[in-house]
This record gives C-alpha cells, structure tokens and sequence, in this order.
C-alpha cells in the first residue's frame, strides 16, 4: 500500500502545471527590463532630435530612412542631410538645409573658438618657442598662399564628388581634398578616398592629400553646393570649372 501511495503522488507531481511547478518570480522580471531598454532609447532619441533642431517624429523618419538603402550606401551620413535628400517637398529641403547651415554655423563657432584658446595656451606656455604652421594648421587656412595647388572640397553621399575626384587625378592634377562633414573621423576619409579609386600611391607622395574640412568650406563663404573645387587667385578662392 506504502508503494502504491507513493506512485500515486509521483504521478500526480507529473500532471500538474508548469506554473504550480516553477518559482512564481522568475517570468516577471523580463517585461520591466523590455520596457526599460525600450525608454532608454526613447529618451536617446529625443535628446538627439533636440541636439539636431528635429521634432521628435522627424528623427524616427530619420531612423527609420537608415534601414534602407540610404543607410547602406551612407551609414555614416548625419540626421539633416539624409532627412534633405530624402525630403518629400520643397518646403521640407529648405528647412533642412537651413536647419544644417545653423548647426554647422555653430560648429565652426566652436571650432573658432577653441583654435584661439589653442593659439592663447601655445603663446603662454611656450612664449619662446617657434610654431610649425602647416597648410592644414588653421581653419581658415586652405592650402599654402601662392602653392597654386588646387583645394577640393566633398561630402558622404555625393556621386558627383567621386566623379570629379576621379577626373581631376586622370588628368595628373595635384590637390588637397577635404571631407566636409567628416566628424574628425580618419577611417570615414579613408573609407570615401577608397569607393573613389584614389590612388594610394599619390596620396603617399603628397601629389594628393586627404583632410578633414574642419569649417574650411563655410568659411569660405562661396555659393554653390559640393563638390567645389577651388583655387586661390590674386588672394582670392575661386571656384574653378
């Protein structure tokens, strides 16, 4: 009787429900760790659109536009300027374009700002000692006054940039390219000077460079969009056809 009571209980421990035979606790701790992560890249993304001048439903279009083949061909390209390519009217171009003419105003204010601290700190720590500027030294600074070398000013996302690019090295051209909108990033310049078949050799030999932009374009102040290739005369830049 003892044996067939204990089979008896054996069998009944095997029919009952998973939730009668597990620890209540452990299922409720998934969802809150869900929702959690699912509120923290919410509150990300709102600060961003903040940072960027964008309403909260632009930067989800903005995310949502990088899962195609925009964020395929450009994975590094920066919220205004896919939002401006991909733009749906008019309206919606300008906005964009004038919100990223604002926020590269600001960066080059930055940018400004810190190179005369850079300047102020040099002069005060090593009043003495002579400064090597190089053509790449300050951002107003394009290439050497009087070198005759050409300034090639691009950008992400830009067919006609690696056109031009590509004629001027066919044609033996030397010039000093300069990456607008590359974030001090050294691996997206190289990355670009790769899909435009620049010639490893000639940037090694200095016949062709590679820079970021640093504000250089905008300070500038020519009109026109990129690519812009740009030469100093009579101690002006020009555009050049």
């Amino acid at each position: 009787m003892k044996r067939h009571a204990i089979l008896l209980l054996l069998l009944s421990a095997l029919h009952l429900p998973a939730s009668a035979q597990q620890p209540p606790q452990q299922a409720s701790n998934v969802q809150p760790a869900r929702t959690s992560q699912s509120q923290i890249a919410h509150s990300q993304d709102t600060r961003l659109a903040k940072e960027w001048g964008l309403r909260d439903d632009e930067f989800a279009r903005y995310r949502e536009l990088m899962e195609g083949p925009i964020g395929v061909y450009s994975p590094n390209l920066d919220p205004l300027s896919v939002l401006g390519i991909e733009a749906r009217s008019d309206e919606e171009r300008r906005r964009y374009a004038e919100l990223q003419v604002q926020v590269e105003a600001r960066r080059v204010e930055k940018l400004l700002a810190y190179q005369r601290a850079y300047d102020e700190a040099w002069q005060r720590l090593n009043p003495g000692m002579q400064r090597v500027n190089l053509p790449d030294d300050k951002p107003g600074a394009v290439a050497t006054r009087g070198s005759g070398r050409m300034a090639v000013f691009v950008k992400d996302g830009c067919a006609a940039c690696g056109q031009l690019v590509q004629r001027l090295q066919s044609s033996g051209a030397e010039f000093d390219l300069y990456m607008v909108g590359s974030r001090q990033d050294d691996a997206r310049i190289r990355d670009w000077a790769k899909r435009a078949q620049i010639d490893p050799a000639r940037v090694r030999a200095g016949s062709i460079t590679l820079n970021h932009d640093g504000g250089r374009w905008l300070s500038l102040g020519l009109p026109g969009d990129l690519p812009a290739a740009v030469r100093e005369v009579n101690g002006q830049w020009q555009r050049q056809p």
